[in-house]
């Protein structure tokens, strides 16, 4: 039976401290081995003990060694990006979140600092990253048991093997999912400039698919068009482009698109369903906007258009660990290839917080915030 201990949580930046009963793990699955005699180093987190507003609940502190069992891997994470649904788990709003208190973060690539007695084929100095995801990514070491972690090519850039699964994964199970796509069909996409958007175009493009793109009205939106066509991307609008009745006039040689994705939900939504065909189906995984996706009856009725949901977190939990990792060394070769690429920034784990605003659209639009250790 595990011994309990008080530990003292020292704040970094702030004046917070506090003192209170924890389990030796909380940024585990809750498997607890307190008698061993290899530990962890101690480890710097961000740590919240209750839901609210992240930049306020959110504190940066300092964890005690834990001990390392002999199925455990300890971890020294290297980079994990701050992705929408991280603050929402934070929030308290997100379907699936851990139990409080915890450490935040969700996604992460780290080198193995050291293995438990019974670990085989992970050695210290392998780059391995937490596949599926799992809690507790935003902290300077990780100590799971060694089936969270899938080793990695050394070769890969940290910032993509740290970002490579929520959002490129997302991207290539819509693609693979929903439609029986060939080579010359197309889709249509609204957010097309975040990193889904970005990696569906590459993929798709990759396949022969063309790819009709919508993006907000915003400053420089001439520069964001231009770059998602080096992305690879057939054509580009702004949704104030598309405020006409017949948007399938923009389409010029393009075929109508059989499948559509939207992640912002509102008008944006309706100008994806503007632009499907005949039996097309629109697959939303996001809702930006955070406003409802509204359907007229004759898109129903005349066109027959078929409505989905994609939620990656459920795909994971399917009992699909092994099918997951084939498709991330997919991706990670793409990468490493030179085959697939977006938007990030890396920002200093001492200016986490400074990320953090970037990632809540304190300072506009702002690309995908990637904490490095």
């Amino acid at each position: 039976m595990a011994c309990a201990r008080f530990v003292t949580l020292k704040a970094i930046h702030g004046t917070w401290t506090h003192s209170q009963l924890l389990r030796p793990r909380i940024h585990t699955s809750g498997i607890v081995r307190a008698f061993s005699s290899l530990k962890s180093p101690p480890s710097t987190a961000v740590f919240y003990e209750k839901h609210g507003p992240p930049d306020t609940v959110t504190k940066v502190i300092e964890l005690p060694p834990v001990p390392v069992g002999a199925n455990d891997v300890c971890v020294k994470m290297l980079a994990a990006p701050i992705n929408p649904s991280d603050i929402n788990r934070i929030e308290g709003v997100y379907p699936v979140r851990p139990p409080l208190p915890t450490v935040a973060g969700y996604e992460g690539v780290g080198e193995v600092h050291s293995v438990g007695s019974a670990v085989q084929g992970l050695s210290p100095g392998d780059l391995v990253m937490a596949s599926p995801p799992s809690p507790g990514t935003w902290q300077t070491h990780v100590v799971k048991d060694k089936d969270f972690w899938h080793k990695i090519d050394r070769g890969t850039p940290v910032e993509y093997a740290a970002t490579v699964t929520i959002n490129p994964l997302t991207a290539l199970r819509m693609i693979e999912d929903y439609v029986d796509l060939k080579s010359g069909d197309a889709i249509v996409q609204n957010g097309a400039t975040s990193m889904v958007g970005q990696c569906v175009i590459q993929l798709a493009k990759l396949r022969g698919i063309h790819t009709i793109n919508i993006i907000r009205d915003r400053p420089g939106s001439d520069d964001a068009k231009e770059k998602l066509k080096k992305l690879g991307a057939d054509v580009v609008f702004t949704e104030s482009q598309l405020d006409v009745k017949n948007v399938k006039g923009f389409l010029d040689n393009l075929p109508e698109p059989a499948l559509g994705f939207n992640c912002v939900g509102g008008n944006a939504a309706s100008l994806v369903l503007k632009f499907l065909r005949q039996g097309g189906t629109m697959v939303t995984y996001g809702g930006m906007a955070k406003k409802p996706v509204t359907v007229s009856t004759s898109s129903f009725i005349f066109k027959e258009l078929s409505l989905k949901g994609f939620w990656l977190q459920k795909w994971i939990s399917s009992d699909r660990k092994e099918e997951c990792r084939e498709m991330i060394d997919y991706l990670l070769g793409l990468i490493r290839e030179g085959k697939l690429k977006y938007d990030m920034e890396l920002a200093p784990f001492n200016e986490f917080h400074a990320a953090l605003d970037k990632a809540l659209g304190k300072l506009g639009s702002q690309p995908k915030q990637v904490i490095k250790f």
